[in-house]
């Protein structure tokens, strides 16, 4: 064989051989020679340069925090002498160049985010960043709406404010003229809008309150600031959006409700990973998840099992957020473990994880049985014992086993208490026991006691008056041996205070019965004495009117009584209890009473008229205490036929206290005022002088019942003391 033909097919062989063992991006069309920045027009530019012309558009990404762009060039290689440059011009901070297979990642790392474009031309593309806004916080947001090109500042001619169709907030501000410089920044819930070279004018220097026009903005307030800048901050509720406009000297901002659209992807509850932009057309999902695992700095483990293609745009977005909406697209589950992310069928997961499963139960069921005892200080080992059995029907006793329901326990395990010693034996395997053990080390705790202090204040506030007279008189002539009575033209009449005076004073009653018959009590004509209920007798002033012989006498008697009393009753019950333990103490008397039977017999019973505190304490987490209480305040009442009366006052509620504070609960007041009037019919009403012939008694009571909770978390013994 010819060697040149023999070297020949040498030759084919290698060059066989070289195109299977060489990676495919070996045989990429393209590279990227160098990357340089430049100014033009007041923007920075940055130019990627290409050993071949560049026909397409570069997939792109951009992220705020931290601020970066990121360009993929498919088919592509780098013949940069680094892979990582400081430039430090402007906005631009760095670039870094990366290669993975045939795709080639270019990233340029800002100082600020900025918007930007990109433009291809030839074998260059070329990136346009927008000017950054200077350095805000992250909850501001600024646009430069029109420059400023007035040389001296000029004044605002009028604000105004009106409601759009739309429900819209519509702020009119007339300007000097059209060369006003205006900027618009959001800052958190507030829209802040300044005019550069601006006067405002004393008149506007004002907040309107504008919440009755029923928009979502609720005030407008103008100011001026230091450099002739005027500021205005307008303050809408809720979600809202903004739009601003100027037609010649009228510059005109609206803030409208935000309306939600259910096109627009914002993000869930619990994302809150880095925002990223993607906007692909028909990518491999394998290769999508390598960019976010390229993002996120995690390794992903993707299965054989994934395939296909997936087309998003997603602007600003979590990158947790970004890959749960690509899972879901295409059906795909996740299972993370540690900085390991394995992505899978939701299919296949599940069978890995049932079969981890199988296989832990069945290592479960040959693990070798341990026993071991646990030692209680606070909890009762019976209520220890029955968490960890069956929580169905099919518990058993101490020692039996405890079926499929068990909480705790496997399906071998027992359970054994010794009440003695307050001991708990468990049998189970190792892991089991692991888990009993931090099961008792949460429940067996001791439990807070609350110190729970009532006072019962009780105060009384008597007052009353009284003025009584009393009016008589006795003729004694006739029985001094004179004529008795008032002769008239057909006989004598005599006047008395009862029949035995008028008796006695005629002679009508023998001399020995002169006593009984004539006293003052019969010769009264009436007797309205000054009187107050439990109380002593009033003071009296006498008058007696008689004739020159003492035989005839005109008796008159004053009596007055004022009194007034202050009472006060305090009682102060006390009681200590564990949290969530109902507590009760109660003072008092049983009174018995008389109670048929049902054969007609009868039988004594009791009655009880106590003071009694019954509360139940909860601590919160807070700190602070949660009580049910019912406090009932019983005395002794009036006799009646059937027993005493029993005086009942009840309090029942539920209350929020802090740990040491006080607080009335409840409080009766009860105010009793009655005015009597006892007087002798038409003499009684004779002004003036009525007063003579009758008795007034006035009294007021008053009666007020307070009720004062104190709890108190016990930290310590010295504070039960």
């Amino acid at each position: 064989m010819d060697h040149r033909l023999l070297r020949g097919i040498r030759l084919s062989a290698l060059a066989v051989t070289t195109a299977v063992l060489l990676p495919a991006w070996a045989f990429a069309q393209n590279h990227i020679e160098a990357i340089s920045s430049m100014i033009q027009g007041g923007r920075e530019v940055v130019r990627i340069d290409f050993k071949e012309p560049f026909a397409d558009q570069p997939r792109t990404f951009g992220v705020q925090s931290p601020p970066r762009i990121a360009f993929d060039f498919q088919d592509v290689t780098s013949d940069m002498p680094v892979a990582a440059q400081d430039l430090n011009t402007g906005n631009l901070r760095s670039y870094q160049v990366a290669q993975s297979g045939q795709r080639t990642r270019v990233i340029l790392n800002l100082k600020r985010y900025a918007a930007y474009q990109t433009s291809v031309a030839g074998r260059s593309v070329y990136v346009t960043l927008e000017p950054a806004a200077t350095a805000t916080p992250p909850a501001v947001t600024a646009s430069n709406f029109s420059e400023d090109h007035n040389s001296t500042a000029q004044g605002l001619r009028g604000v105004d404010f009106r409601r759009t169709a739309d429900n819209a907030g519509r702020v009119i501000v007339d300007l000097a003229n059209d060369k006003v410089g205006v900027d618009i920044q959001r800052r958190g819930n507030e829209l802040v809008v300044e005019f550069q070279n601006s006067r405002l004018p004393e008149g506007l220097r004002r907040r309107f309150d504008v919440t009755d026009f029923g928009t979502p903005v609720d005030r407008v307030t103008t100011t001026q600031v230091a450099g002739d800048r005027v500021r205005m901050v307008i303050e809408p509720r809720g979600l809202w959006e903004h739009s601003a406009y100027q037609s010649d000297n009228q510059f005109v901002i609206e803030v409208r409700q935000q309306k939600v659209s259910h096109d627009k992807l914002t993000a869930g509850v619990g994302y809150n990973g880095e925002k990223l932009s993607l906007n692909f057309q028909n990518i491999e999902i394998r290769a999508l998840l390598q960019v976010i695992a390229d993002f996120t700095n995690f390794n992903i483990v993707t299965s054989d099992t994934v395939t296909g293609a997936v087309t998003l745009r997603l602007k600003d977005v979590p990158w947790d957020q970004a890959l749960d909406i690509i899972l879901q697209a295409k059906g795909l589950g996740m299972k993370k473990s540690g900085n390991v992310l394995m992505i899978a069928p939701k299919e296949e997961i599940a069978a890995k994880e049932k079969k981890e499963l199988e296989d832990m139960a069945a290592v479960e069921g040959l693990e070798p049985l341990r026993t071991q005892a646990f030692q209680l200080n606070y909890a009762k080992a019976a209520d220890i014992a029955k968490q960890l059995k069956d929580s169905g029907s099919g518990g058993g006793g101490g020692g039996g086993g405890t079926g499929r329901m068990n909480r705790f326990l496997s399906e071998r395990g027992t359970v054994i208490t010794e009440p003695r010693t307050n001991q708990l034996f468990v049998t189970d395997v190792g892991s089991i026991l692991n888990k009993v053990q931090e099961l008792i080390s949460k429940l067996d705790i001791p439990v807070r006691q609350v110190l729970i202090e009532a006072r019962i204040v009780e105060a009384t506030d008597t007052w009353g008056r009284s003025l009584g007279v009393r009016l008589g008189g006795v003729d004694l002539r006739g029985v001094r041996g004179g004529d008795a009575g008032y002769g008239n033209n057909n006989g004598r009449i005599s006047f008395g205070g009862s029949y035995d005076a008028v008796s006695g004073q005629t002679g009508q009653i023998a001399q020995a019965d002169l006593a009984d018959a004539l006293n003052t009590n019969t010769s009264s004509f009436f007797n309205l004495p000054a009187a107050l209920q439990g109380r002593s007798d009033p003071a009296r002033l006498a008058l007696t009117l008689f004739s020159p012989s003492a035989n005839r006498f005109l008796n008159l008697e004053i009596s007055a009584l004022e009194a007034d009393g202050k009472g006060k009753v305090v009682s102060s019950p006390r009681v200590i209890t564990a949290d969530q333990t109902k507590a009760l103490i109660e003072q008092g008397t049983e009174l018995p009473y008389q109670e048929a039977t049902s054969s007609g017999a009868t039988s004594i019973s009791f009655r009880k008229a106590n003071l009694k505190l019954e509360v139940t304490p909860q601590i919160t987490p807070e700190g602070n205490i949660i009580l049910d209480v019912d406090v009932n305040k019983d005395t002794v009442g009036q006799v009646t036929p059937a027993g005493y009366a029993i005086n009942t006052k009840h309090v029942q509620t539920q209350v929020l206290i802090e740990n040491g504070g006080t607080v009335v609960i409840g409080g009766i007041f009860s105010l009793t005022e009655q005015e009597d009037v006892e007087k002798v019919p038409l003499l009684g009403d004779i002004p003036v002088l009525g007063n003579l012939f009758k008795s007034k008694t006035r009294t007021v009571d008053k009666q007020e019942m307070l009720i004062f909770l104190t709890p108190k978390v016990i930290s310590d013994r010295t504070a039960i003391r």
